[in-house]
């Protein structure tokens, strides 16, 4: 199944390995899987901006304050896990057999 265009790499890399491990095809699934993407993609963007520009910022009366960049980030992850959420997708690791590894 194809990405939608609008999204950009790390989108679209989600949404084609999503698609494809769970299975999505109804219209729902894909527009819920589309709006996790999307968030994933201003998550990015904004982390970009927090590494270029730094977590505080001075604003135009020389004040610090909070790069606007880290609501960004904080929004599209929060909108990232509320997609995934809505999705129901079992993201369980298969293990091969009960419980914890034996420890050393």
């Amino acid at each position: 199944m194809k990405a939608p265009k609008h999204l950009k790499k790390d989108g679209r890399t989600l949404f084609k390995q999503v698609s494809l491990e769970y299975n999505i095809d109804d219209p729902a699934g894909k527009a819920l899987l589309t709006v996790a993407c999307e968030c994933l993609d201003r998550m990015k963007a904004a982390q970009e901006a927090i590494t270029e520009h730094g977590e505080v910022v001075r604003d135009r009366y020389g004040q610090v304050k909070i790069n606007p960049a880290c609501a960004l980030e904080k929004d599209a992850r929060n909108g990232f896990l509320a997609a995934v959420r809505a999705l129901n997708l079992d993201l369980e690791p298969l293990r091969d057999a009960p419980g914890r590894p034996p420890g050393r």
